[in-house]
């Protein structure tokens, strides 16, 4: 291998570690090796803490049969997490049109880095009339072990409970 190519060969490796740290999302793979961005909480625990907070109808169901995340007095809201940031403006433009409300997206950012995603949506929503905000880890109150209010939502949830092995006296 000549100068160069080892050259390039070495920045290449140095700058792998860099790009995975650039990526604002948590990434796992399952079982089979299916990969996908984890999020700690639920959408639905950021959305319900958010719609109490003003005074909304949590999943309202349209004539279509899909359903707005919160309908308040003025807005037809979609949450999603920032990975989702493109379907949230197709989504709430929906809702908009099936209420007859003012569409709105409610971003969810786990980090700072993810401002961006909000940043691409709010520039969408200023030119076509969409009304845009965020929420964080904030709204959720987590405790001192960072679980939240929600006793349905994943950080509550022990993952490795398996039903079937709960009478494991039961031979067979």
């Amino acid at each position: 291998m000549n100068l160069k190519k080892k050259t390039v060969f070495i920045i290449s490796l140095l700058l792998i570690p860099l790009a995975v740290l650039a990526y604002p999302f948590e990434v796992r793979t399952t079982a089979n090796g299916y990969s996908y961005v984890y999020h700690k909480h639920n959408e639905a625990s950021y959305q319900e803490a958010w719609c109490k907070a003003h005074n909304g109808v949590m999943e309202y169901e349209n004539k279509d049969k899909t359903r707005v995340d919160c309908l308040t007095e003025k807005h037809a809201v979609e949450f999603d997490f920032a990975n989702k940031w493109a379907e949230s403006i197709g989504q709430a433009l929906h809702y908009g049109i099936m209420t007859g409300k003012k569409p709105m997206v409610v971003l969810i950012l786990e980090n700072e880095q993810q401002m961006k995603y909000y940043n691409r949506v709010k520039k969408v929503g200023d030119k076509y009339g969409i009304t845009v905000e965020y929420v964080t880890n904030d709204i959720l109150k987590l405790d001192e072990n960072e679980r939240c209010f929600n006793p349905d939502c994943k950080c509550n949830k022990d993952l490795h409970y398996n039903p079937m092995q709960q009478n494991s006296d039961i031979v067979v």
